[in-house]
């Protein structure tokens, strides 16, 4: 099988082609346990290294050189997968079945009233009290020798299970490939009813490495010229608003902390991304750059927004090594559907049906450079 943009086959649309036919074949075809062993797992290309753990489907290591060659761990995390099962930041987990908020709790599908398992006040976030982020996934492959290093985690979330319908397959693929690129594949597959789906990679970065400090000196650049303003609670009211004159408008680059002064804590919205993805390609969400280290992140994906948020809710919190991560010790980029999307018609649909399968791509390009790959406005 082959997958062509147009008459030609770019090497964009190759890499996407490849890892597309990786996670399809890779889809589960049965249930996966919730009493899998729990272990680390390492993919190594190069001079880059990520480590995972199928507990949450995470990430909780990537290694990358700075400038001068030095390796750094850019990654927040644990030692312990004990650590990791009583966490309550996300770090590096794979979140659902619905990732970010759900206001009240509760939504309405098909003419039935659904209420879920509230775990911040009366809101839902990341999929409950028990997420996807708080069960071991079965390793269905791993594969860490030949030109893609990969490792393949799947699930089977119960009809019912933390108040949402219907059973639903999920499968999440990281792949490493040549010249510095971390693939992320997420797929559902529903097996008996409608339900809404979102999943989202919650990884903390600090590309100038995870002891480094804060992250407010990093220059970003987000490609959102709208956000979906939130309430008092971070629920999404509706509405859209540009990032023209705000302290959201990042479609420039600049520091993370340039305008954090006209924010009450720190970023933690939902960005509209501009423009579509056009066949096999992706579109662009965000670059960014770490002056001291020359690190740098390309991100793109095929869903419709990203989380920005950075880290405003760290405190004291005990990581590998025994460092202690403080308040913005990182940032996030959580590619995604809209949040609250089932309460608000006017946002893309989040519901899968059988024959309507889920598929979220994530493709991260990691480099180091003086200049970054930043984009003209």
């Amino acid at each position: 099988m082959m997958c062509f943009l147009g008459n030609k086959m770019t090497k964009t649309s190759f890499l996407l082609c490849f890892i597309t036919l990786l996670a399809s074949s890779a889809l589960p075809s049965g249930s996966a346990s919730k009493h899998h062993r729990v272990g680390f797992y390492e993919l190594k290309k190069g001079d880059i290294s990520v480590n995972l753990t199928n507990w949450g489907a995470s990430i909780i290591s990537l290694h990358l050189p700075d400038r001068h060659g030095k390796l750094d761990d850019v990654v927040l995390g644990y030692d312990s997968i004990d650590t990791y099962k009583n966490d309550t930041t996300y770090f590096g987990a794979l979140v659902g079945r619905v990732a970010n908020r759900i206001g009240g709790a509760k939504f309405s599908l098909n003419g039935h009233k659904y209420k879920l398992v509230p775990n911040e006040g009366k809101n839902i976030l990341h999929g409950g009290k028990v997420g996807f982020s708080d069960v071991a996934w079965k390793v269905k492959k791993y594969q860490n020798k030949g030109p893609s290093p990969h490792i393949v985690f799947t699930y089977h979330s119960h009809d019912g299970e933390q108040g949402f319908p219907g059973d639903v397959l999920i499968s999440a693929t990281y792949t490493l490939f040549g010249h510095g690129k971390l693939a992320v594949i997420m797929t559902a597959k529903a097996l008996n009813k409608p339900t809404p789906v979102n999943l989202a990679q919650h990884t903390y970065w600090n590309l100038g490495g995870h002891t480094s400090g804060d992250i407010l000196s990093n220059h970003i650049q987000i490609f959102g010229s709208q956000i979906t303003p939130v309430d008092d609670d971070l629920i999404p009211t509706g509405k859209f608003e540009s990032v023209k004159g705000t302290p959201f408008d990042f479609l420039k680059p600049r520091p993370v902390g340039s305008k954090l002064k006209e924010l009450p804590k720190g970023y933690d919205i939902n960005y509209v991304l501009d423009g579509v993805p056009v066949g096999k390609e992706l579109k662009r969400v965000a670059v960014v750059y770490d002056k001291k280290s020359g690190r740098s992140l390309d991100l793109s994906t095929n869903k419709p927004g990203v989380q920005f948020y950075t880290g405003n809710f760290i405190k004291d919190v005990k990581g590998k090594g025994g460092f202690v991560y403080q308040i913005h010790a990182a940032l996030c980029l959580e590619t995604q559907a809209f949040p609250d999307s089932v309460n608000h018609p006017n946002f893309p649909s989040t519901i899968i049906s059988p024959g309507k399968p889920y598929k979220h791509v994530m493709l991260f390009k990691f480099s180091t450079k003086d200049r970054p790959n930043f984009s003209r406005v």
